[in-house]
Parts: structure tokens; C-alpha cells; sequence
């Protein structure tokens, strides 16, 4: 786990796990593995009860670094995929205690990804959230997954497709968090939960969450694997590469549809 990229450290009973790559916590391969490593650290410490995922700078993850697609062959990008999408879901799907994201800023793309993929969801309100892969000439694609199971179909389709911004409030409204708290005090928050669910039974808890989890799967990861083959198309065609580069030289895109 590199210290360069996670900061963990570990309070009573309760783990926290802040994402530290300045200045957005773009996702890089050692961010994600930097991640799983730390949530597989404190799954493996007995004395941990609960887990914080959070942010050490004011943006919570702005999502993918582009260069892991920009330019990059498709069997790079699926080796990524297989990190952020699957390790992370198996590792959390494995974690036998509570994990919750505490937000204070933007969470973007990939960023939604690691949010979502904890228990609950604690944000700030001038916190916002967002979907642009579309716009960059990529899709969301897990999120084709998650996000109709959470919100359903009508209001899932135009943050994915539509890629726009939208705020707590609305966030809230669509049943993506769990609570929506004033700015600059979701990690305050979500340390007065955790040390709620620390304080219930270890055993009750982990075989409580393990039944949940079990529940809620639904065939979650062959749907996934076919997201992903969908995201690792989507990189290799021409206009996905024209989206990226204009996006970085800042100009508005000439797409061909091929």
C-alpha cells in the first residue's frame, strides 16, 4: 500500500482510509490498488469495526486519469477495469464490516464507482456528483449496473447519457445517498455512525452483512463483466480517442462515428 497515495490510519475501533493523489484523486492503477489494499488491511484487522473512505483534499475523486485510456490499447484499459470495477466489488462485497463514504466535494465518473460501492453515503451539501464520460466520448459503463438498481431506469438515463452535474439535494432525492449533511461535516458524520455500527457485535455484523450482501447481488458481476467489455469497446474506437484528445487540448470535439 502506498502511503503516497492512501492515508490510513485507525481510531478505536474505526478505519479510515482517505484518498490522497492531489489534486482530484484522479484514478491511476496505484491509487486503485493502493485502495483495495488498504480496505483489504482493514478487513484483515480484527479490532476494526467500521471503515470511512474519504478524501484528503476537497475534491473526493474526479475520476479516471485519462491516460489509461488516452492513446493506450484496449488490454490496458480492461487490466484497469478488472481493478476498479471487479477487485473493488469482491473486495467490498468480502469486507464483513460496514464501510461508508463520507463526501465533501465533487465526486465524479469513477469516483462514483468507489462511492457507490460502499454500504452508506454520507455527504455535504454543496457536494455534487456526476457521470461526464459521455462527453469525453466514453460510458459509465458499471454504472449502466449500479445506477438503474439504486434510482431506476427514467432517472438513471439522463445523468448517464445527459452527462450534467447535479447536487446533494438532488442526489438525495434520487435515493444515491444516505444522508445530506451541512458542508464540512460529512466526515464528522460519518464518524458518529461508524462508531454506531462498531459498537454492535462483530460476528452479528459480519454474518448480518455477508446475508445482505448475499441479497442485494442480484448477478451483479456477469452484468459487470459485460459493462466492462462494453467500456473496452467504446476506448478502441476513433471518436472515443477524438473525445479524450479534445478534451485535453480544449476544443470541442469533431466526431466521425467510427
Amino acid at each position: 500500500m502506498s502511503a503516497d497515495l492512501v492515508r490510513y490510519s485507525v481510531a478505536g475501533n474505526i478505519a479510515e482510509i482517505m484518498l490522497d493523489r492531489a489534486p482530484v484523486n484522479a484514478l491511476s492503477m496505484p491509487l486503485i490498488d493502493a485502495l483495495l489494499a488498504a480496505l483489504a488491511k482493514a478487513r484483515d484487522d480484527e479490532s476494526v469495526r467500521a471503515v470511512i473512505v474519504g478524501s484528503a483534499h476537497k475534491v473526493f475523486c474526479a475520476g479516471l486519469d485519462l491516460d489509461i485510456v488516452r492513446g493506450r490499447p484496449g488490454i490496458e484499459t480492461k487490466k484497469f477495469l478488472e481493478r476498479l470495477y471487479f477487485a473493488l466489488n469482491d473486495t467490498q462485497y468480502r469486507m464483513g464490516k460496514p464501510t461508508i463514504a463520507a463526501i465533501d466535494g465533487a465526486v465524479r465518473a469513477g469516483g462514483m464507482t468507489i462511492a457507490i460501492s460502499c454500504d452508506m453515503i454520507i455527504a455535504g451539501d454543496a457536494s455534487t456528483f456526476g457521470y461526464p464520460e459521455i462527453d469525453v466520448g466514453l460510458i459509465p459503463a458499471i454504472h449502466f449496473v449500479q445506477l438503474p438498481r439504486l434510482v431506476g431506469k427514467h432517472q438513471a438515463f439522463g445523468p448517464l447519457f445527459l452527462g450534467d452535474p447535479f447536487d446533494a439535494a438532488t442526489a438525495f432525492r434520487m435515493d444515491l445517498l444516505s444522508e445530506v449533511v451541512p458542508k464540512g461535516t460529512a466526515l464528522d458524520r460519518a464518524r458518529e455512525v461508524a462508531r454506531r455500527l462498531a459498537a454492535k457485535s462483530p460476528v452479528v455484523m459480519k454474518i448480518g452483512r455477508d446475508a445482505f450482501m448475499r441479497a442485494i447481488d442480484a448477478d451483479f458481476r456477469r452484468s459487470v463483466e459485460n459493462a466492462a467489455e462494453s467500456f473496452a469497446l467504446v476506448a478502441t474506437t476513433e471518436d472515443c480517442q477524438e473525445g479524450l484528445n479534445a478534451f485535453v487540448e480544449k476544443r470541442t470535439p469533431n466526431y466521425r462515428g467510427r
